[in-house]
């Protein structure tokens, strides 16, 4: 667009997940409803991995980073949208949208890495049980959350910084429930090659990493559980990866459909149903899926329930 008199805009106009008017209070009772069992099951999951002595463990340290994840990134986005919801106008300040889209970021990443390095950690306790205390110590963990923090808050940082430096002027709604890439990037008046380089090469190099470490870790574990003589123990070993296998996959695939597409092909209104899955769902299905039906967590749940009665 060339130069000339344009209003900046200050703040955007959020459609949200639908624009009917007779939708608006169902819908707030469901993501009411979703993101409730989101910060129950998680908040469970990283209380009962920290005071519980025998969840002390890699496998339950990463889990309760995944869920402090979830969790963050489920609150970036729920809150906002549950007002939205409720009142007329469903405005966001361009600098709350901002912050939106770096949190969404930081936790989005993040998650991203979690998964492949848990992938990493049962490959290291199946296919080298000896040696697990000594490759995933505690000080590994520490080393490789802190990375995922360190990488993800970067990332954050340089992509919304690109994409906030486009020129956004006159039309400023954006069809969506939150402040993501794609409808932003579609509302500017400038050129949008280099932040959408920035995304495209971003994201394709995380998802590509993680995809590789998940599933080299996991075609690893599946040629070592065959090798179990046991019926009994390669139904069990594949019944554990099995849960995480499946998480990963929608995961990752919806990732993948979202962002590693041309903008051309895109349609926002398919991207705003993927996004409600990866932003809600994913984050409430997961305490479900790696650790309530856990025994050493149903086990950790019983006995910090009955301290708590005595």
């Amino acid at each position: 667009m060339a130069n000339g008199n344009f209003t900046r805009v200050t703040e955007f106009i959020l459609t949200g997940v639908s624009e009917r008017p007779d939708l608006q209070i169902p819908l707030f009772f469901v993501f009411l409803v979703i993101y409730g069992l989101t910060v129950t099951g998680n908040l469970s999951i990283i209380t009962l991995t920290s005071v519980d002595s025998r969840l002390q463990t890699p496998m339950y340290f990463f889990l309760r980073h995944l869920a402090i994840t979830n969790l963050g990134n489920s609150t970036v986005i729920a809150p906002k949208m549950l007002v939205n919801f409720l009142v007329k106008k469903h405005t966001t300040s361009y600098y709350e949208c901002a912050i939106q889209l770096g949190g969404f970021l930081v936790f989005i990443v993040a998650e991203i890495f979690l998964l492949a390095v848990m992938a990493y950690d049962r490959y290291v306790a199946i296919c080298n049980p000896l040696l697990y205390t000594t490759v995933v110590s505690r000080q590994v963990c520490f080393l490789l959350v802190s990375l995922t923090y360190l990488y993800s808050f970067s990332t954050s940082i340089v992509t919304s910084f690109s994409v906030f430096s486009m020129v956004y002027c006159s039309f400023n709604v954006i069809n969506h429930f939150y402040c993501d890439i794609v409808p932003l990037l579609a509302l500017s008046c400038s050129d949008t090659s280099f932040p959408e380089t920035v995304v495209f090469i971003s994201a394709s190099t995380n998802l590509m990493f993680s995809i590789t470490v998940v599933v080299a870790s996991y075609f690893n574990i599946i040629l070592s559980i065959l090798r179990i003589r046991s019926s009994e123990g390669r139904k069990r070993a594949f019944s554990t990866c099995a849960s995480h296998m499946t998480a990963v996959s929608v995961f990752y695939g919806t990732l993948l459909f979202m962002y590693l597409q041309p903008r051309n092909n895109h349609s926002l209104e398919t991207d705003k149903m993927a996004s409600v899955f990866y932003t809600l769902v994913i984050p409430m299905l997961n305490p479900m899926i790696y650790s309530l039906r856990n025994k050493d967590v149903k086990a950790a749940l019983k006995r910090f329930l009955t301290n708590s009665c005595c």
